[in-house]
């Protein structure tokens, strides 16, 4: 059941896992993230994941290319 007011169990649950993501692999500390408006801390953590995917690519494409040799 949805209150009127006040969020969700699973929104508050999104929040936070986003605060842990951006805490390990950024360091951000919470009251940062707290502070950040919501928009811009998804961005972030979207902009991380692909980050971190773009550097797992190369380094996989980079293994692959020095094995070939």
């Amino acid at each position: 059941m949805r209150a009127f007011f006040g969020l969700t169990s699973d929104y508050v649950k999104d929040v936070y896992e986003q605060m842990f993501f951006m805490n390990y692999v950024g360091n951000w500390s919470i009251t940062e993230l707290y502070n950040l408006p919501v928009g811009l801390r998804r961005w972030f953590v979207e902009r991380t994941i692909k980050q971190k995917e773009d550097e797992q690519k190369a380094a996989e494409e980079a293994q692959a290319k020095s094995s070939r040799r």
